[in-house]
């Protein structure tokens, strides 16, 4: 009997930082691997390259881009990363992403930049099986760093309108959106349940 391999899927976190991404990728990686099946971490911006080096000044005060340009290398840093991430799907590979595609349309909208034409030139990236919002308010995003925050992550204002973006943008199919204010089990407790049946699919 020929074993087929089981399909691989890409499943994005998204929220403002602090809203705890990175913790409940963490989570939900070590819980796919109970389930045997492989899992890998991707980090958007991905600093490691080039243009991931590029956005990291920019976003430190070394370079001075407009919002146009910042979403274009944003873009780009994902298009260094898009034969990676096909090959992973192709083996069946469970990824998940630390920010991805509506990061730049929360962000670009944010600052004026048209989500229609952010949408567009990210249509040749691997589309998310689910994008899972952990919403947090900006306050709050504030209060949970303190130090060291680049300029995005200082400007409430600017946070209240990406949150916006991101509460319009999970309107749509194929979003999940949870109260990332909650305990962290909590949390992780509702993305468990709606990863789970994703994990059997062929």
């Amino acid at each position: 009997m020929e074993l087929t391999t089981p399909a691989g899927l890409l499943i994005a976190f998204e929220g403002l930082d602090q809203s705890g991404k990175q913790t409940q990728a963490e989570r939900l990686k070590a819980h796919v691997e109970t389930r045997g099946r492989t899992a890998v971490l991707l980090d958007f911006p991905a600093y490691e390259t080039h243009i991931g080096r590029e956005i990291h000044d920019a976003l430190h005060g070394a370079r001075e881009y407009g919002p146009e340009l910042m979403q274009l290398l944003y873009v780009a840093n994902r298009y260094e990363k898009k034969p990676e991430i096909d090959k992973m799907l192709a083996a069946g590979t469970v990824i998940i992403c630390d920010r991805y595609l509506a990061s730049s349309i929360a962000y670009g909208e944010a600052q004026g930049v048209d989500g229609a034409w952010l949408r567009e030139i990210q249509r040749h990236l691997p589309p998310p099986d689910l994008t899972i919002l952990l919403d947090i308010a900006p306050e709050t995003a504030a209060g949970r760093k303190t130090a060291n925050r680049d300029k995005y992550e200082r400007d409430l204002a600017l946070l209240a309108r990406v949150r916006e973006s991101y509460r319009r943008q999970a309107d749509a199919a194929g979003w999940l959106r949870l109260d990332g204010e909650r305990a962290k089990d909590r949390v992780a407790a509702d993305v468990l349940s709606t990863v789970a049946p994703l994990l059997t699919r062929q």
